[in-house]
């Protein structure tokens, strides 16, 4: 699929997206109590990203509990403060180049945004393990985009890609 299709997609799950009661009660039984205040806490698009990864995961057959973790807290840090304009605007610098990111950075908030994305990987990773995920979930999180686990990782990546 075309990069702009994908970015397109996820533009529309990120406006339009929600999570079901069914869903956050399945999750309720699924994660603990730490766990599951840091999925609320999550803003509502990166939620719904999570979901949809593990459930990518999942339809691949894959069932480990610490990769399934991983991907529902794999942006946890990015919080409600980085809105869809940063969003958009750190996509296409990351398509584009730095440069794209240089126009945008003086612009109100986007600076900030900008670091938040830029250390979510590491961020999300800590706020994980805080809420009790295990070293192993944090360590796939922590190399999203980069995988050091030729199999979970690189699963992580290819679901998160795609979702």
């Amino acid at each position: 699929m075309s990069w702009w299709v994908t970015k397109v997609r996820q533009t529309w799950r990120h406006v339009f997206g929600r999570v079901s009661e069914r869903e956050r009660a399945g999750l309720a039984a699924w994660l603990d109590q730490p766990q599951l205040t840091l999925f609320e806490s999550m803003h509502r698009a990166d939620q719904r990203h999570g979901l949809d990864v593990a459930m990518a995961l999942r339809a691949d057959g894959r069932d480990d509990p610490e990769l399934l973790h991983a991907a529902l807290f794999h942006d946890c840090s990015k919080g409600p403060q980085t809105r869809l304009p940063h969003r958009v605007a750190w996509s296409l610098g990351e398509r584009y180049g730095e440069g794209v990111l240089s126009v945008f950075a003086p612009l109100p908030g986007f600076g900030a945004a900008f670091e938040r994305l830029r250390h979510h990987a590491h961020e999300s990773a800590r706020l994980a393990l805080e809420a009790g995920a295990s070293e192993r979930t944090a360590e796939l999180i922590r190399h999203q985009a980069e995988p050091v686990d030729a199999v979970a990782g690189l699963a992580l990546k290819v679901a998160d890609e795609a979702s």
